[in-house]
């Protein structure tokens, strides 16, 4: 698993073996995170992030790649 966009850009994620934890695929998350870079207008430096249910915490990360501010 790996981080998709942003400052760390193909950052790779250790996720652990655990039963139950289905990581987010890569290709979903560069799908939401380019609709809600065209809703935000790219405007992530006003943002904080909350990843509920984070698993692996992918969600999170990607966003604080992007430049969210929390």
């Amino acid at each position: 698993m790996r981080i998709i966009g942003g400052q760390w850009r193909r950052t790779p994620l250790a996720v652990l073996d655990a039963e139950g934890l289905r990581p987010t695929p890569d290709r979903v998350r560069e799908t939401v995170f380019n609709w809600l870079n065209y809703l935000l207008d790219d405007a992530w430096s006003q943002l904080a992030c909350l990843d509920l249910f984070a698993g692996s915490g992918a969600l999170g990360f990607e966003a604080a790649s992007r430049g969210a501010a929390r």
